[in-house]
């Protein structure tokens, strides 16, 4: 008998380990794994979600553990909610209504596509601590500012104690000759002063002289005054600072936005127009911040940062609460580009009709941190790119019938803007 209740204690024993295991396992998969729960949080998730900020739904972190804090939910309800919200808050569950209406009615999308694993892994992610931000970086930073500090201040030194240093000089030649003329005197030494006729007094009596030096004066004086008058107005090279700092780098380099998405009516207008600030927000409701990489050694994350704050209070918009607080302040962009008023410039010509890049005239913007005026935009300059650009006329309706006309006049099998009547004055004077 005591052999029988060992042998049913022992199957008991290795029962009970293989449930224990398989507890452990299932345990264990329930956990999911962060790393891919990453990858579909930032496919799925991220347009409406971030882990610790409110966006258009709310910050996702432990949602898991806070759920079910607040509301009791389980994983079940949470797996529901992501696959069909609608069908959940059809269903009349007090908490979806109550999270529906919380977020002004907007309805989540639903993802059935999501397996179980899928959304685990997605919890799992959720569910990772914060990493702590790096105090080294703000170390360095501080470190590179006080080197920066340092040569400024050796340079100085270094100035005065040059300036010190020739005035010493200077007052060690006085001292010198004054020296010199007492052990003169003592001596009985007559010093003689040079009887010649001081070189300005015999300029002045040379009347060949002095009439070629005013020639030469006045024609240097007229070209000097020439090349300062034909600088008037051409403001080549204008870098000014901007209220708002934006990076044609990162947004038109980096990020590959192309130039007529803000300045869209360069395409059908006379101007390229400011772009709205809604344009901006069209991105920036989502994006509250740069990635650590984006910064430099001249402008920080933390300044770029906030360039962004300064967007959201001039359109009035509460990056906490995701909504628009109808206090806004108006933006007073400096203008870089200024063309004469008696001078017509049309941008959709150039842009739409010609097929311009915008490089040509604007140089290379995707690589601008600050915009600046590329070109002179002188007359010379738009006359010399009407001479030597052909106009593209292949698949050009809009040229079509005048280039066969032209190019039967002029022999030639392209033309130039030139040939087409550019250099006509009331082509761009009216």
């Amino acid at each position: 008998m005591k052999q029988v209740i060992h042998r049913k204690l022992s199957k008991n024993i290795f029962r009970l380990a293989i449930v224990f295991l398989l507890a452990f396992t299932t345990s264990l998969s329930a956990q999911g794994d962060p790393a891919k729960g990453k990858a579909l949080f930032n496919s799925n998730c991220a347009a409406c979600h971030q882990l610790d900020k409110k966006m258009t739904g709310p910050a996702l972190r432990d949602i898991e553990t806070r759920l079910s804090e607040e509301a009791g939910v389980d994983k079940e309800w949470i797996h529901s909610w992501i696959r069909n919200s609608s069908g959940l808050i059809k269903s009349g569950d007090d908490y979806a209504n109550k999270i529906f209406n919380e977020y002004n009615g907007v309805p989540m999308t639903a993802f059935p596509q999501l397996s179980d694993d899928d959304l685990d892994n997605i919890l799992a992610y959720t569910a990772e601590k914060k990493a702590a931000p790096a105090p080294a970086a703000a170390g360095e930073v501080g470190m590179s500012k006080a080197s920066g500090e340092g040569d400024g201040i050796s340079n100085k030194i270094i100035l005065g104690a040059l300036v010190l240093l020739f005035g010493l000089l200077a007052m060690a030649l006085v001292l010198v000759r004054q020296t010199l003329n007492r052990f003169a005197e003592a001596k009985g030494v007559e010093v003689k002063k040079s009887s010649r006729l001081p070189i300005w007094k015999a300029f002045v009596q040379n009347q060949f002289l002095v009439l070629v030096t005013v020639v030469v004066l006045l024609l240097m004086g007229g070209y000097y005054v020439y090349g300062y008058l034909m600088q008037v107005g051409v403001d080549q090279g204008y870098e000014p600072v901007q209220p708002i700092h934006y990076s044609h780098k990162i947004h038109a380099g980096d990020n590959g936005i192309d130039c007529k998405y803000c300045h869209s009516s360069a395409r059908v207008s006379k101007t390229s127009g400011i772009p709205s600030l809604n344009v901006c927000m069209n991105c920036h409701k989502s994006i509250y911040e740069v990635a650590e990489s984006t910064a430099t050694p001249e402008y920080s994350k933390e300044f770029y940062d906030g360039e962004i704050q300064k967007l959201y209070k001039a359109v009035g918009w509460d990056d906490t609460e995701q909504k628009y607080t109808g206090e806004t302040q108006p933006v007073k962009w400096v203008r870089i580009h200024n063309l004469p008023d008696f001078v017509y410039f049309n941008h959709s010509q150039h842009v739409t009709v010609a097929g311009v890049d915008c490089q040509t005239c604007h140089g290379p913007v995707q690589e601008m941190e600050v915009m600046y005026q590329h070109a002179p935009l002188t007359m010379g300059w738009c006359i010399n790119c009407h001479r030597e650009t052909n106009v593209k006329v292949k698949d050009n309706d809009y040229y079509t019938k005048i280039h066969e006309e032209l190019s039967k006049k002029y022999g030639v099998e392209e033309l130039t803007a030139a040939q087409m009547g550019a250099l006509e004055c009331g082509k761009c004077h009216y």
